[in-house]
């Protein structure tokens, strides 16, 4: 492998990245040698020490993501590393462990499919932990959106009930631990009878086996309805989510894994009378400093649970990261650590 060139201080000139020039297949991920890229000010650049593999940045290789896309570009939502170089007023140093994700990374500027990566200091979260890289790695965007959507979209408290459709999905199984460490009763859905002990090892109190329609299921454990109800399989199973749902309880829609994002024809009065819906899509900004540190903490002391479904090393392993995900086949989040 072509090592960088170096101007002659601690940071290198080039740098080995994954480029999307053109969209299409696995062979689309590129492995090239590109400039370092520059900070600009209110910019951070950092050392990237591992990064997920999210459906986003497949997307964003197929060519079928939203026209912020632009081309070539370096993909990458979120990454976890070290400050290589930020303002002095920012309030970060050199060296300095921190995370960043969303807000256009790997989309409409380049992202952490790389040795370096500058983003926005709005987007960085400092943090100090000695867990290894591999499982901070797998965290910022899985717990940004399981951490927003139960407290920004659904408001969970201690002792209310939760249901989460879509419950072995990366973000199903991230937010049933952070609700089990709120205080919560968790529900939780899976398609398959066999992958109930993925749920019941993330802290899951009841799991539900899917077949399309889980009200009952869920009225037969909670007979008036449950308080909360996270929906992440999409709008093609909602109205059934809904009629999980006690009166003046909550449903928060995050996500399609079945990849329906409308319902034709929609009318209001689907809706349960009495029942709320709302969603989230947030930022970085909404996992606050304290939290992801508190996460980390819990992580440490086994309260909270990381699926990592495989690590792999090397910017070369991108391919085979990707590969896997899109097979489905292993629960849990796919890292690339990148190995000094």
């Amino acid at each position: 492998m072509n090592q960088p060139t170096t101007t002659g201080d601690a940071t290198p000139a080039t740098m080995r990245a994954v480029v999307v020039t053109r969209t299409g297949g696995l062979d689309a991920l590129e492995m090239k040698d590109v400039p370092v890229p520059v900070r600009k000010p209110g910019w951070v650049r950092i050392k990237v020490k591992a990064f997920g593999v999210n459906e986003s940045e497949v997307t964003t290789r197929k060519g079928e993501s939203s026209p912020d896309v632009t081309y070539p570009r370096i993909p990458g939502i979120e990454g976890v590393g070290v400050v290589d170089e930020a303002d002095k007023d920012s309030g970060l140093r050199p060296g300095q462990q921190v995370a960043t994700m969303m807000g256009g990374m790997g989309r409409s500027y380049d992202g952490a499919y790389a040795q370096y990566v500058t983003v926005p200091a709005g987007q960085v979260i400092p943090f100090e932990t000695g867990l290894p890289w591999e499982v901070v790695g797998a965290l910022p965007e899985m717990f940004q959106t399981a951490y927003g959507s139960l407290t920004t979209g659904l408001d969970l408290k201690a002792g209310q009930t939760l249901l989460i459709r879509g419950g072995t999905s990366t973000v199903g199984l991230s937010a049933a631990t952070i609700a089990k460490d709120l205080g919560a009763t968790v529900l939780s859905t899976t398609r398959s009878p066999e992958r109930a002990g993925e749920l019941r090892a993330a802290g899951v109190d009841h799991s539900l086996v899917d077949n399309g329609t889980i009200a009952e299921q869920a009225r037969e454990l909670v007979p008036d309805g449950v308080d909360a109800a996270l929906e992440l399989v999409g709008c093609s199973v909602l109205a059934d989510t809904l009629n999980a749902v006690r009166r003046h309880g909550i449903v928060c829609f995050t996500g399609a894994l079945a990849g329906q994002w409308t319902i034709p024809d929609f009318t209001p009065f689907m809706i349960p009378f009495g029942v709320r819906l709302t969603s989230y899509g947030g930022q970085a900004a909404d996992l606050p400093a304290d939290v992801f540190a508190h996460q980390l903490q819990a992580i440490a002391a086994g309260r909270l649970t990381v699926p990592i479904a495989k690590v792999y090393h090397g910017l070369e392993q991108v391919r085979d990261a990707q590969a896997d995900l899109e097979s489905g086949t292993t629960p849990g989040k796919h890292v690339v650590v990148l190995d000094d």
